[in-house]
């Protein structure tokens, strides 16, 4: 029987309900997304291994939600590992799996943590969840070398704006894209996602 959040989650909604809907959804959200194959945690944070090579760098984890991201992190191989999310019911269950440094509750519009080398965001931009904003955010809070694997789902594709911040960000030199790839994201439900890594110029 399909998880009636699935259901919900992709829809449009205002930042206060998508709060209210990932707190509810919590308790059974990774049995939820694990019983359709959730692949891009593990995607990205290959990808992001393979390009910053430092399993010692610092990682904020934007978004982390209940953690099943740290925990794709901490396999890759990165130690330091630090955590923030809008939904304390989130934030619950990923302080019980013991993996990140430290864990902050952030709000829509709260500055994006800075001094990382590299700042994850899997599985958090786009249809039904952060908006484009905050990718932009993100790519400002990053100092120059630092590193941001993220991903956009299908859902989030089917908007050519997602797309087009990153190609204008890269064609301005603000980035440089060092991964892109289209594979894996929810196959139970026979959905994939892009992969990104860039690094600040």
């Amino acid at each position: 029987m399909s998880d009636p959040y699935f259901d919900k989650v992709y829809k449009a909604r205002t930042e206060d309900e998508t709060r209210d809907l990932y707190d509810a959804w919590a308790a059974t959200y990774e049995q939820s997304v694990e019983g359709e194959g959730y692949a891009t945690p593990k995607r990205c944070a290959e990808a992001l291994r393979a390009t910053l090579g430092q399993p010692d760098a610092s990682v904020l984890d934007f978004g982390c939600g209940t953690g099943l991201s740290g925990i794709a992190l901490r396999l890759a191989g990165f130690t330091t590992l630090d955590g923030v999310d809008l939904s304390p019911g989130m934030l619950e269950q990923a302080r019980e799996k013991d993996i990140y440094r430290n864990l902050t509750s952030i709000r829509p519009d709260d500055p994006v943590p800075a001094g990382y080398a590299a700042i994850a965001a899997i599985g958090v931009i786009g249809a039904g969840a952060a908006p484009l904003a905050a990718l932009d955010r993100i790519f400002d809070a990053l100092a120059p070398g630092a590193q941001c694997v993220f991903s956009f789902n299908d859902h989030t594709l089917e908007d050519p704006s997602f797309e087009a911040l990153v190609d204008r960000r890269i064609a301005e030199s603000h980035i440089r894209q060092l991964f892109r790839e289209h594979g894996d994201h929810l196959p139970g439900k026979n959905m994939k996602s892009t992969v990104y890594v860039i690094e600040k110029a």
